[in-house]
């Protein structure tokens, strides 16, 4: 099969940083689906582990982990899934990945294709949808529910890929005021299509960005992007009681700056349930489940930004070096072989 990969972490731009080479089909365990491949998208995951995980000649590191495409084969014991099932899903950080043709993954963080939605849009979904969800409901415990007031909930880094997610999933979902940070016309437009109440510049201090809209303490902050360069402010925003999610991978931080209002802090790592296999892994595929049903319902879109054409190492390299600049909007997306 086709497959993209590298052997030792290289600057995006070099030529070997990743190349085209052909790759045995995966093997497939008890539970798992073989997906035929039709769309991926990028994630800032991909560059990360692209620069500290090393390959050989004889096994090129294949990366990718969102992807959409069609049930080619099943497991023994899989039970949700059939051959010829439309599926979406963001994969498991361990194994190999989506870039490649064929895949094998787990059907318990597998759902079904949103029935509305192209294999490219479908494909910008999935780990930035668990990403999001998982860190407002199941780590910041928002309210779901329209009614009554549910507080402030700022989101620093909203024009990204889970900040695109997040954005919606609140706004639709909850009855929080949502707050975006961006800091460009075209990202700050993007948020504001996307359902935000407010926008405000990160490039400034967030206290005084709250305070010129009228809402100077914050219920609820998720972090998803230079969480170490805002944690002053966040801390200082943030009101008694208040809690804090944070994905990204920030330096040091004074976490005695939330001892006085009793804060809570909790992280998000989206890979939690099927790298240690927990009893809850299939809260995954439920999930993504329900995410489908509120794209095709009309209350969710998806997050495509950019589609760089062909599955293949000199566009995924653009999509790599995109990421790396950060100033894309939404997500990269590749389709087809």
């Amino acid at each position: 099969m086709k497959a993209i990969g590298y052997t030792a972490s290289l600057p995006i731009a070099e030529a070997r940083s990743l190349f085209d080479f052909d790759a045995p089909t995966p093997e497939v365990g008890p539970r798992d689906l073989l997906v035929r491949v039709k769309a991926i998208s990028v994630n800032p995951v991909d560059t990360k582990v692209r620069m500290r995980r090393q390959g050989t000649d004889a096994a090129p590191v294949i990366l990718g982990w969102d992807a959409a495409g069609v049930v080619e084969a099943v497991g023994a014991d899989v039970t949700l899934f059939k051959v010829g099932d439309e599926v979406f899903y963001a994969g498991s950080l361990p194994r190999a990945g989506t870039n490649a043709e064929l895949h094998a993954v787990d059907e318990r963080i597998v759902a079904l294709k949103p029935k509305t939605l192209s294999f490219a849009e479908a494909a910008a979904l999935p780990l930035t949808a668990i990403t999001a969800w998982e860190g407002l409901f199941d780590r910041l415990r928002l309210k779901v529910g329209k009614g009554g007031d549910g507080g402030a909930l700022l989101i620093i880094g909203a024009a990204g890929g889970v900040g695109s997610i997040a954005t919606q999933l609140a706004r639709r979902l909850t009855p929080y005021t949502v707050i975006g940070t961006a800091s460009r016309p075209e990202s700050t437009k993007w948020v504001k299509e996307l359902g935000a109440h407010h926008v405000i510049d990160h490039r400034k201090p967030l206290s005084e960005e709250l305070k010129a809209i009228g809402i100077p303490e914050v219920d609820a902050v998720f972090a998803l992007t230079q969480t170490d360069k805002h944690w002053k402010e966040i801390a200082a925003a943030l009101k008694p009681q208040g809690a804090v999610c944070v994905i990204d991978d920030p330096g040091a931080l004074d976490i005695g700056l939330l001892k006085q209002k009793a804060a809570t802090f909790v992280w998000e790592f989206m890979f939690a349930r099927p790298l240690f296999g927990t009893p809850d892994m299939a809260a995954q595929h439920r999930l993504l489940t329900e995410v489908a049903g509120l794209v095709d319902e009309g209350l969710l879109r998806t997050t495509l930004g950019a589609n760089f054409g062909t599955i293949n190492a000199e566009n995924l390299k653009r999509a790599h070096a995109a990421l790396e600049s950060g100033a894309s909007i939404g997500k990269v997306v590749l389709e087809g072989w």
